[in-house]
């Protein structure tokens, strides 16, 4: 059996000095998922709050929205 604790598919080693940039697509997507979910049911007139509650997180994230 191994006794490997990391639950880490990277091999061990020192970290990358540049990280790949977030893509809008991968951020915020618990914001994301309600959002979408709620224009799909309800239309996009009736999901102001979670509309902007996703602009909210991407823009704590940096992104210009």
């Amino acid at each position: 059996m191994s006794s490997l604790t990391s639950a880490s598919c990277e091999p061990p080693g020192p970290e990358p000095q540049e990280k790949k940039p977030l893509k809008p697509c991968c951020a915020c997507p618990e914001t994301k998922k309600a959002r979408d979910a709620c224009i799909i049911e309800k239309g996009e007139e009736h999901c102001g709050p979670l509309i902007e509650a996703h602009k909210e997180c991407m823009r704590a994230l940096g992104f210009k929205v």
